[in-house]
């Protein structure tokens, strides 16, 4: 890369994890772009930190579920970016309902927005990268890609079918320079997830072997050393940020 700054796409970035990950490429010489969906204001605060950390930023709006969107996305990013080296597969939703119960338009829009989101995304992505030198595709899993959470069945098929598309994508992209990888997530505290659980930290600390929940920083910083050179053999992973949450089984001994 030149001295120019590269730049990162981030989806789904107006906050928890998404703006995270933003921030922290931000301090760590990245130009960002700020995707989001419904909350611009989120949107917005989360391009001034990434400017009063000496980065450029930019905010688009699109709904990664649609490919004209995406479309019509990835043309603002190249037109007023310049180009793209990193794009993060963050934007994601979740409906919490049994199998039973579940609509099938909520099975529809939650695989549309995190699985079918993802495939749009790299491919546009990908089209440009390997035109210009190669590139770097990081999609956020979860946990539910290892371990099937009831209640959670559309967003675990999701989060499953995202790990082995960043395989298969890892397969056919390298050639072209272009590196993809998955993070997964444990038991993070942000916005959402506190909705959980009141006491969303005291739930799952005491089941996870680091004996704290996470914070976006430390998937952020996953994030950002998968797109530094430092890690350039690195491709068709998936790396668990979960303070080693999911590596543990059933043990009925303490």
């Amino acid at each position: 890369m030149s001295n120019k700054k590269p730049v990162a796409l981030i989806t789904g970035a107006s906050k928890g994890i998404g703006k995270g990950i933003a921030l922290d490429l931000a301090s760590n010489g990245w130009n960002v772009v700020i995707n989001y969906h419904g909350d611009a204001d989120g949107a917005a605060q989360a391009a001034q930190e990434a400017k009063d950390l000496g980065a450029q930023a930019w905010t688009v709006q699109a709904d990664v579920g649609y490919g004209q969107q995406v479309q019509r996305m990835f043309e603002f990013v190249l037109q007023e970016a310049g180009g793209i080296q990193l794009l993060v597969n963050n934007a994601g939703v979740q409906t919490w309902a049994p199998l039973l119960e579940l609509r099938e338009e909520d099975f529809d829009r939650t695989i549309r927005t995190n699985l079918k989101g993802c495939f749009l995304c790299t491919k546009a992505a990908a089209l440009h990268m390997k035109d210009h030198g190669g590139g770097v595709i990081i999609n956020i899993g979860s946990g539910a890609n290892k371990r099937p959470f009831p209640n959670l069945v559309d967003y675990g098929a999701s989060k499953g079918g995202i790990e082995r598309f960043t395989k298969v994508t890892a397969v056919e992209l390298g050639p072209y320079g272009i590196r993809v990888n998955c993070v997964a997530p444990g038991a993070i505290e942000i916005e959402r997830t506190k909705l959980e659980a009141n006491d969303y930290g005291e739930t799952w600390s005491p089941i996870t072997p680091m004996r704290r929940v996470g914070q976006p920083v430390d998937v952020a910083k996953a994030v950002t050393f998968l797109a530094k050179p430092d890690a350039e053999f690195i491709t068709g992973q998936t790396i668990y940020v979960d303070g080693g949450l999911f590596t543990q089984g059933p043990w009925p001994y303490r």
